[in-house]
């Protein structure tokens, strides 16, 4: 088996597993952006329910690309202030670890039975109609995740991927990895889901499958840079500190990133669940270590901004 007629098919269900997550999104944005909407303006008004919001809408959503962008918009367009922005991002990054457990319950079984439900219902009248899209969308998606167990089961044997899995030891390399597979495909839980699959199958040690998810939450962040390059100075740091929120956990986790990783897996046992332990933990714990300090952060890049001749409506 050459490594391009192995490597193809599981690209092919990465695309599979990518292309079920967008319609996932796409549906329910279809049916329920104006709640979100309403949702981010009247629920924020303090940092708690900003992070409660942003968490809570990002999991349900399974993207949380597609909540920062909202939130940048929003800020751009005065409808969401700076610093209940910053509260939502933060719920976003933790709520985005919801694919990573829905990947690590294995319930990839499932798939086959969603599709067809979901097809069925889809072409039923009244409300059932969107019920039906969402769940076919959700079964491509656990039906994408056991196309990739099986292609990738057979692979273990191969002389090749046990050069590969040397190579990928080193956690600090999969920091980068996971970033930039993330800023490329513009979905962190495409790397998080793939990560957990590989650590399932034996093919990934667990340190490195749980530095992928670190570099993915830093990789996640290209989405609102790229949505906000068009936008207001107030949205392109409203993207910034975002950012920066991801960035400065990964720099502050990297010297314990090991140990951290291998108490992890320790404690949970379960190789697949304990990537999407570590990756909730880091989360809370970036949202624990910022939540406190939005207000200094909200004076930080008012000044910044007035600095550079304009205005923030951090309030």
């Amino acid at each position: 088996m050459s490594a391009l007629s192995a490597v193809l098919p599981i690209l092919a269900t990465v695309v599979l597993f990518l292309h079920g997550l967008q319609g996932f999104t796409r549906e329910l944005q279809s049916c329920g952006e104006p709640l979100m909407r309403a949702w981010l303006q009247r629920l924020t008004a303090n940092r708690w329910k900003g992070f409660a919001v942003g968490a809570v809408a990002t999991a349900v959503v399974q993207s949380s690309s597609a909540i920062t962008a909202l939130t940048v918009a929003l800020v751009n367009a005065s409808l969401l202030s700076f610093r209940a922005s910053l509260a939502v991002l933060l719920g976003a990054n933790v709520g985005t670890t919801a694919t990573a457990w829905l990947v690590s319950f294995q319930l990839s079984g499932l798939g086959p039975v969603l599709i067809v439900l979901g097809a069925v219902m889809a072409v039923l009248p009244l409300r059932v109609r969107t019920a039906g899209r969402l769940l076919f969308q959700l079964g491509l998606i656990l039906f994408a995740l056991q196309l990739m167990t099986a292609q990738l089961h057979p692979l273990r044997e191969q002389p090749w991927v046990a050069a590969w899995l040397a190579a990928a030891a080193d956690p600090w390399l999969q920091v980068l990895v996971g970033m930039t597979i993330t800023a490329l495909v513009q979905s962190s839980s495409v790397t998080s889901g793939v990560a957990i699959v590989l650590v399932q199958q034996g093919m990934l040690p667990v340190e490195a499958a749980i530095a992928m998810v670190i570099g993915a939450n830093v990789g996640s962040c290209s989405t609102a840079l790229i949505a906000s390059a068009a936008m207001g100075p107030i949205a392109r740091v409203t993207a910034v500190v975002n950012l920066l929120f991801n960035a400065v956990g990964m720099l502050i986790l990297l010297p314990f990133l090991v140990p951290f990783a291998r108490a992890v897996a320790a404690a949970v046992g379960d190789p697949g669940m304990a990537v999407a332990l570590a990756h909730l933990t880091f989360n809370l714990a970036i949202s624990a270590l910022f939540l406190p300090m939005l207000g200094p952060v909200g004076a930080w890049a008012e000044k910044w901004l007035m600095r550079s001749g304009h205005t923030c409506r951090a309030g």
